[in-house]
């Protein structure tokens, strides 16, 4: 037995043992292993630099890229197994028209799976009529929507609010409030001007007027984003007038859905990438977009000439009811198929027609010989402008070249647009609503072998953000906004046809937006994280 002496010896020893045992093992808490919102383990990065892919994990918390490398050891609350798929950037949409549909479906399903995460829209000179702050606040009204947005502000959007569909130059005044209308746009948010100089007023412009107007984006360091004038027979002059308003105005240029249209100038695009080539080579900041077919998709009224859609869809409905008129319209459009040497108007398809949707899917010609018309150009002009009286109809034209697509798509400075809405399954819209991207990386990288897969998804992501100013998006670092997509190259592919538009990409496994899990095992899973991007961040 021991002794009270020998027991108040080991008594402090005692208590200090006891206080290390509670105390827990002696790691610094730095070499705890960290706690992030997401993990996607065993990939293969693809950071949208153009760089080489590389084998890594990468970890979120807080809506960003937390870290990227070899995360072993690393915990996250939920934790994606990417098995060797590509892991990039979320993409960016440059060329979208989502003003109105985004909020009827704010999930943006068609956007989303194709791996989208950021549109830009504005495009062709139209905006939201209630300026750019509204459209950002009216996001939030909604509930949130799946995909981030960033705008431009619309030229033909600006000059209605102006001077309503008038048909002649603006006066001094009426450029001012115009100006003013872009510079506000620009101080709420806006990335650059759009203009739409097929349309309905900006048509009526000049030159002048547009660089006026760019002028105003400039001094916000926006960039001017022109449907030009014309895409076939007067291509080349319509290219001129936009690098030249770049020029005058001193802002960057993008030119839209860049393509050439009609079989009499196919192959011109040789011609055009070297106006742009040149252009650059003189230091002008100017690239360009494109979708992945060899159709376009506008309305119906763009066949019509010029003079003849002054005022709207009510002056042309009259116009068409005076027969001296309608012929002069007839005679202008078969003037103009016979120069784009169009045998007959079956490149035409009704995409949506509000009137009668029996006429959706089907084109022109058909349309003329279900009449009981005799097949004639005259007859299908005729059964034409039936259709553009009765309302008008949203088309395909089936205009361009294989070729042309290739060749522009190859350009190292073309990004990719999809030129879409967000859609509601209704009608019988382009397939590029759908599937865009994933024709590209499945027909043009994996199949045709028209670019590395790393070239296109630059092209997707860190070259858009770069040509509208989204900082700390468009790359796969540490510290950037966790937008990103996870995709099979093996097996990505668009599902979406002529005949059956409706269908969503195969391929793209999971989609990210700002840290938020969107798509999960190729399936939306409701979530609304996207944001109002403004002009710089």
């Amino acid at each position: 037995m021991k002794s009270p002496a020998y027991r108040r010896l080991l008594a402090p020893l005692f208590l200090a043992g006891l206080l290390v045992a509670c105390a827990g093992p002696a790691t610094p808490p730095q070499l705890q292993p960290p706690e992030f919102d997401l993990l996607i383990r065993g990939g293969r990065i693809v950071d949208g630099s153009g760089n080489a892919w590389y084998r890594a994990d990468l970890a979120v918390k807080d809506g960003r890229i937390a870290a990227i490398g070899p995360l072993a050891g690393a915990k996250a609350r939920r934790v994606i197994e990417a098995r060797d798929r590509i892991v990039a950037p979320g993409f960016i949409d440059t060329h979208g028209h989502i003003e109105g549909g985004l909020f009827e479906r704010p999930t943006a399903d068609n956007f989303v799976q194709d791996g989208v995460t950021t549109v830009v829209t504005g495009n062709c000179g139209s905006s939201e009529d209630k300026g750019i702050q509204s459209f950002f606040e009216q996001m939030g009204k909604v509930g949130g929507t799946s995909i981030n947005v960033a705008s431009l502000v619309g030229h033909n959007t600006v000059r209605r609010q102006v001077m309503g569909l008038a048909r002649r130059a603006a006066t001094a005044e009426e450029q001012q409030r115009m100006e003013a209308l872009v510079d506000q746009a620009m101080r709420e948010g806006a990335v650059g001007l759009s203009t739409g100089l097929i349309y309905l007023p900006g048509l009526y412009s000049d030159t002048p007027e547009v660089v006026g107007l760019a002028k105003a984006a400039a001094r916000h360091h926006g960039v001017y984003a022109s449907h030009i004038r014309d895409e076939a027979s007067k291509v080349v002059e319509a290219i001129n007038e936009a690098l030249d308003i770049g020029r005058q105005a001193g802002l960057p240029v993008q030119i839209s859905h860049f393509k050439v249209g009609a079989p009499a100038n196919w192959g011109r695009s040789k011609e055009t990438l070297a106006l742009i080539e040149k252009a650059r080579a003189d230091g002008l900041d100017v690239t360009i977009d494109q979708y992945p077919y060899t159709a376009s998709s506008t309305q119906l009224t763009v066949m019509l000439p010029d003079w003849a859609v002054e005022g709207g869809q009510e002056q042309i409905r009259l116009r068409l009811q005076d027969a001296p008129t309608r012929q002069r319209i007839a005679a202008d459009i078969l003037a103009s198929a016979r120069r784009g040497k169009r045998p007959d108007f079956s490149y035409a398809v009704v995409a949506r027609h509000g009137a009668d949707a029996s006429l959706n899917g089907r084109n022109i010609s058909q349309i003329n010989l279900q009449r009981g018309r005799p097949a004639t150009m005259e007859s299908e002009i005729e059964t034409l402008l039936d259709i553009v009286q009765a309302g008008g109809a949203q088309m395909t034209f089936h205009g361009m070249s294989e070729e042309d697509v290739k060749r522009i798509m190859a350009y190292p400075f073309a990004m990719v647009g999809a030129d879409s809405g967000v859609q509601n399954g209704k009608g019988h819209p382009h397939p590029r609503g759908y599937g865009t991207n994933a024709r590209v990386l499945g027909k043009y990288v994996r199949e045709e072998q028209v670019m590395r897969l790393e070239e296109a998804v630059r092209r997707m992501t860190s070259l858009a953000a770069q040509r509208f100013s989204l900082k700390d998006r468009g790359l796969l670092r540490p510290g950037y906004a966790a937008d990103i997509v996870v995709f099979d190259d093996k097996t990505v592919k668009d599902r979406a046809t002529f005949e059956s538009p409706h269908q969503f990409s195969e391929g793209f496994e999971a989609v990210v937006v700002n840290g938020v899990l969107t798509v999960e095992a190729g399936k939306h899973s409701g979530a609304r994280a996207g944001k109002g991007l403004k002009q710089g961040g």
